[in-house]
């Protein structure tokens, strides 16, 4: 099989017990390529971060020999925010928060962002499905043109129904990217919500959606949450696809509940991947 073009990168909220330069060089240690950063570890208000931190944090990811390739779990911090709220004044200041993010990440090398945050996506009281979403998409919008003044990529990531009742599939997700119609403006893959969620597994998805051009960007965590390799989830046929599509973009390990903890479940997955790699690669 033809070697992967992917770069992997973990999540950095995995070991955020310590500090960024130390998380840097934990990673690399491990044989990621980069970090990709929960800006809610970087402070209470991480769109706040000026030119001079965030170059301070790409130096410092750069010393320990990898890259920032970008954000993901965008809405955290600061609290109360909403893609989806009938609140005009919330609205628009998550809208704000959203575009000093963009900058932020084109400050700090990052070429994506990946907006997850299901509780800052949720449907108030009394409000429809069809207005939530209106909102959101509205939102979308306005991030997405942000990226494009950027030079970033900007997805909305389908979340399966557990999480969220907004956007739940690709299908629905690339329906937005196209009725917006801005190419700073994807969707992604996050395996365990797509094996939640879609039809089809994961390669499948992988093999159907990355020639159409909507894909930008892939996560790898099993359905139980935890990292590649700590569960029922076979993830060889999603590298093998990702390699054969040409898929040239960045992998990420995002687990949720880190087994042992947080270094060990870094540890874990990224040598069952990496293993899988070298396997597949094999003459």
């Amino acid at each position: 099989m033809t070697p992967a073009r992917f770069k992997i990168a973990l999540c950095n909220e995995v070991i955020a017990g310590r500090d960024f330069a130390a998380q840097c060089a934990y990673a690399a240690a491990l044989g990621y390529d980069g970090i990709e950063l929960a800006p809610f570890t970087l402070g209470e208000d991480p769109s706040l971060l000026g030119p001079h931190e965030a170059a301070r944090l790409r130096d410092a990811a750069a010393a320990a020999g990898v890259a920032v390739t970008g954000l993901h779990w965008l809405l955290v911090k600061p609290a109360g925010l909403s893609i989806a709220t009938p609140d005009p004044a919330v609205h628009a200041r998550t809208i704000d928060v959203l575009r000093r993010l963009v900058e932020l990440c084109a400050a700090l090398g990052g070429s994506v962002l990946v907006h997850g945050s299901p509780a800052q996506r949720g449907i108030a009281a009394g409000q429809s499905h069809a207005d939530a979403l209106e909102r959101a998409t509205a939102a979308w919008a306005a991030a997405g043109e942000a990226a494009r003044q950027a030079g970033v990529t900007y997805c909305i990531e389908p979340l399966s129904r557990d999480q969220t009742p907004i956007v739940n599939t690709i299908a629905e997700a690339a329906e937005i990217v196209r009725r917006i119609g801005n190419p700073a403006l994807r969707t992604m893959i996050d395996t365990s919500s797509a094996s939640l969620a879609e039809a089809e597994p994961p390669a499948a998805l992988i093999e159907r959606w990355w020639p159409t051009g909507v894909i930008a960007h892939v996560q790898v965590n099993d359905r139980n949450r935890r990292g590649p390799g700590q569960g029922g989830d076979r993830f060889a046929p999603v590298l093998a696809a990702l390699t054969r599509v040409g898929y040239d973009r960045v992998v990420a390990v995002e687990p949720f509940d880190y087994a042992p903890d947080g270094p060990g479940a870094a540890s874990r997955a990224i040598g069952y991947l990496r293993g899988i790699l070298e396997a597949q690669a094999a003459p």
